[in-house]
Formats: C-alpha cells, sequence, structure tokens
C-alpha cells in the first residue's frame, strides 16, 4: 500500500516525500503484514518510513492490480532460502516479504530465485548483494494489488528532517504539489492517483496538476 501524506500550505499544499540513499526520491510506501489491516498497515508504515504518528487517515482512494514484470516474483511472505530445492540443505537466507525477485528455474514445490541490491537506483555502478537460492512456491507469488490511502499531518513538522529505517537514512521533506522533483519508477505513475484526488486534499482542490496541464518546465539554474 501506498500513503500519500498532504499538508495545507501557502502554495496549495505539500506531498510528503523522501529521499532513499541510493535509490531517490520517494512516496511512503509498505507491504501489509499477514493478518494485518490495511488501514492499519499504511498508519504503521507511515511512522516507520517518515517518523511521523500523529497522522490522520482521510480517505482510501482506490485498489490497483500491479503487473510484475515477466520472469519476476514478490515474495508473498518472509522465507527461507535454500541452497538445493530440498529444505534440509544449506538454509542461512532469509527473504523478506514484499521484496521483488526474478524466477530462474523450477522444480517440484519450489522456485529458483534471485535477488540483487544495487548501490544506487535508476543508474546502479554495481551490485552490493546477490541472494541465489530456492524458495518455496507458496512463499512467490505473481500477482498484487495496492491499496492508496490519503493521510494529512496532524501537528506542525519540521521541513526536513531525517529517520533511520530499513537499515538506512531517509531525509524526509514537503514538496509543493505544484512543483514535485522526479520520483522514481514506478511510483512516479502513482501519482495519477493523487491527480484524480485532488478536490480531497486539504487547502486547495486545484492543488495538483497534470504535466500536460502544467506546461514546459521550468529550466532556470
Amino acid at each position: 500500500m501506498t500513503g500519500f501524506v498532504v499538508r495545507s500550505s501557502e502554495a496549495g499544499g505539500d506531498l510528503l516525500l523522501f529521499r532513499h540513499p541510493n535509490a531517490g526520491v520517494q512516496i511512503p510506501a509498505g507491504s501489509v503484514d499477514e493478518g494485518e489491516a490495511p488501514q492499519h498497515a499504511v498508519l504503521r508504515e507511515v511512522a516507520e518510513e517518515t517518523g511521523l504518528t500523529d497522522v490522520h487517515l482521510l480517505d482510501e482512494l482506490t485498489t490497483m492490480e500491479i503487473p510484475i514484470p515477466e520472469g519476476h516474483a514478490y515474495v508473498l511472505h518472509s522465507t527461507t532460502v535454500y541452497a538445493r530445492p530440498d529444505p534440509t540443505s544449506f538454509d542461512w537466507i532469509h527473504l523478506p516479504r514484499g521484496l521483488l525477485v526474478r524466477t530462474l528455474a523450477w522444480a517440484e514445490g519450489y522456485t529458483q530465485v534471485e535477488y540483487t541490491e544495487w548501490d544506487k537506483v535508476p543508474d546502479p555502478t554495481y551490485a552490493s548483494m546477490r541472494v541465489l537460492g530456492w524458495a518455496p512456491d507458496e512463499a512467490l507469488t505473481t500477482e498484487t494489488r495496492r491499496r492508496f490511502y490519503l493521510l494529512c499531518a496532524a501537528s506542525p513538522t519540521k521541513e526536513r528532517w531525517t529517520v533511520f529505517a530499513d537499515n538506512h537514512r531517509f531525509e524526509l521533506f514537503w514538496a509543493p504539489l505544484q512543483a514535485l522533483p522526479k520520483i522514481v519508477w514506478p511510483q512516479d505513475r502513482w501519482l495519477d492517483v493523487l491527480w484524480t484526488a485532488r478536490a480531497k486534499i486539504p487547502g486547495s482542490s486545484q492543488a495538483i496538476r497534470r504535466p500536460e496541464e502544467q506546461g514546459p518546465p521550468d529550466r532556470k539554474g
């Protein structure tokens, strides 16, 4: 699920974003834990990735089927990765729920998967970590849905702050809805949902305009 956290501003509204040290500017998002209510999950993920706990859930905007690239799968729940398609083989590696992995080969009840973490996205120069092994088929999925929520910061915050989460230090900042920075793929496509919900954003029903409505970008220094 994805949490669009907004606030009123003189510029017509701001969206809360964070800069991942290796993967660019992102929107708070994550996975729903097993047995967890989606509304609770979005508040938990926002708190973990932004440090904000005083946040109001304004609306559930929509749910979308998200296509998965061919030859890939998501980890459906935390799973052990084995050296061979055999649960008695070496098993010191675990993959958490929500990772996107490549699928390479199949044996009865198991899929050979590869997960690579790069030094940066979208223009990596080296792989910082690579996991290759066999995961149980029931721990993988090629179907996924994403829920989108609109939230509002209920109390004043700093303009910029940092949070340590997922073994990284995130830089949080408010960006004017009229002039959002480049957001990583595929999250940049999620903004279509936010544009559709412009009337629900506190402060201005016209706060967000689609790129084709904004005219040419400002190229000044």
